[in-house]
């Protein structure tokens, strides 16, 4: 029942008018990754945020006596009770908060989490007496969302995460993943503990809060599409973490591996995709013994070819029609091609893959690059790793000018990518080495000399911007060599043919030949 406002003091009515005001969250609060935060200078109560933590809990939490309802039902009972003696410490010292002088916490966060909720709210059963005597009351599931809402938020913040594993947050997710909740609760749930997972000290406290990353791998069965983005890339934060073989080792069942794999090939979600396919990801690329406790069964289960029928998928729909979200999806497949191809012992089934190289080749040559240079800038890099362990599929398109076009368009998006650039370099020496300028006929050499003119402005400026170590800078030499012998080929071609003010008129790049013959010269000694 709840207390009658003129039976309480002014000073107590205005406390418990800013214990009830609210943040109006959006329906669904966008992931935060780990190194971005919010910009937004303000200051919040911390005592304001561990009175959200405490409305969180479940109304069943006792009820539920399963396996884990044993371990963390002490701390709820904890939590229920009078937390003034409790915070204090948390709230008086520096240990966890930068306290200012008036007393509030400087944070970055948003700062409307203390504007006034709509006067219904106040009777949803959510704020009565008994919390103001200090014991938490179940809320109702639309205010639980919207206090979660603001917790996901908040948990993006270093300073406020570690406040939230000191005042029992991770006990109080945990039991409402282990009782009956809403899919959107659900949801709510794994999303702060993915934001709370980007911060080293709460991570520390995830590994350790016995039962929890069990519970969070369960959700992997779940059949909602957003539950399960949560589930995946909570997954991936903890196997890019420093706590990574304890993610590892949750993971590591036939059962599990197999239906990460399944989420990946029968989602039609591109976001979904996109999640599951980041655990992948994560996996190939975390410490050598995350690898090998999880890749060779994840092997045995077919990743591989899962990725390559996931990029031709994706590759026909670019081909079909261009959809922007399905961007994120083709790079991060390809990223976890390339970062598969160079892993010894399972780098061949990848690399022999002829459907693969066909793939990745077709990307290269597409026109318009722009909306997925990163993937295309991916798929160079994968192309000279299959090359240097299949250098005889060189051969197979040392006369495809549309890719050696396509090759040369990328040098402007990697400017800044150093491997990538140098991945270039390695391509176009093994397609040129293979080219027979005096065995060539007129056109064929014309249309070759052509390609590399038409891209002149892009070798140019990547020879003058371009600083490489001695192995790539062989490469790189043998590549500016080998089109210094094509345009010299061409030009005295012209000068032996009777007809060649003719074909001087049909081929009107002389200047721009010269330019680049002086600046391949000039780099390649």
């Amino acid at each position: 029942m709840a207390v009658d406002a003129k039976s309480v003091p002014l000073e107590d009515q205005e406390e418990q008018e800013r214990q009830v005001q609210r943040h109006d969250a959006p329906a669904h609060n966008p992931s935060a990754p780990p190194d971005e935060f919010f910009d937004i200078s303000t200051t919040v109560d911390p005592s304001y945020v561990i009175s959200l933590i405490r409305k969180l809990l479940p109304a069943n939490a006792s009820n539920n006596h399963n396996s884990h309802g044993d371990v963390f039902y002490a701390h709820v009972q904890e939590l229920e009770t009078d937390h003034t003696d409790k915070t204090a410490p948390t709230l008086s010292g520096d240990r966890l908060l930068h306290v200012s002088n008036d007393g509030s916490e400087s944070m970055e966060i948003a700062d409307d989490f203390h504007k006034s909720a709509p006067e219904e709210r106040q009777n949803n059963g959510s704020y009565d007496g008994a919390e103001q005597c200090g014991h938490s009351v179940p809320v109702g599931e639309e205010a639980w969302e919207e206090y979660g809402c603001i917790l996901w938020d908040l948990a993006a913040s270093k300073t406020h995460a570690e406040l939230m594993v000191q005042n029992l947050i991770l006990e109080v997710l945990l039991a409402n993943l282990v009782v009956s909740q809403s899919l959107r609760a659900m949801e709510i749930t794994l999303g702060i503990i993915g934001n709370l997972a980007c911060h080293e000290v709460p991570m520390k406290h995830i590994v350790s809060t016995i039962g929890l990353i069990g519970t969070v791998v369960d959700q992997l069965f779940s059949e909602d599409a957003q539950c399960l983005c949560e589930a995946c890339r909570l997954l991936t934060v903890g196997l890019q973490s420093s706590e990574c073989i304890s993610w590892a080792k949750e993971l590591q069942s036939e059962h599990i591996l197999s239906r990460i794999l399944w989420i990946a090939e029968n989602s039609l979600n591109p976001q979904l995709i996109e999640k599951s396919v980041e655990v992948l990801l994560a996996t190939i690329e975390s410490s050598e013994e995350v690898v090998l406790i999880l890749l060779p069964p994840l092997m045995k289960l077919g990743l591989a070819s899962l990725l390559i029928n996931l990029l031709d998928f994706e590759m026909s729909q670019l081909l079909s029609e261009r959809v922007p979200e399905r961007y994120p999806v083709l790079d991060v497949i390809l990223r976890s091609i390339e970062a598969l191809s160079v892993i010894d012992g399972h780098s061949q089934e990848i690399c022999s893959n002829k459907d693969l190289f066909r793939l990745v080749c077709d990307l290269v040559k597409l026109p318009d690059k722009v909306e997925v240079a990163n993937s295309c800038i991916t798929a160079g890099v994968l192309i000279a790793n299959i090359l240097s362990d299949e250098p005889h599929l060189a051969s197979e398109i040392s006369q495809d000018l549309p890719f050696l076009q396509g090759l040369l368009d990328i040098f402007p998006f990697s400017s800044e990518d150093l491997e990538a650039r140098s991945a270039l370099w390695n391509i176009i020496a093994r397609l040129l080495v293979r080219v027979q300028e005096n065995e060539m006929s007129r056109s064929a050499l014309q249309q070759y000399v052509s390609v590399l003119v038409s891209k002149s402005d892009a070798i140019e400026d990547d020879l003058l911007d371009f600083q490489l170590d001695e192995l790539n800078s062989k490469a790189r030499t043998t590549s500016l060599r080998r089109i210094i012998s094509l345009l010299n080929q061409w030009t005295a071609s012209k000068d032996d043919d009777k007809e060649n003010e003719m074909m001087g008129n049909r081929y009107e790049d002389d200047i721009n030949i010269d330019r680049l013959l002086d600046c391949c010269c000039k780099h390649s000694e």
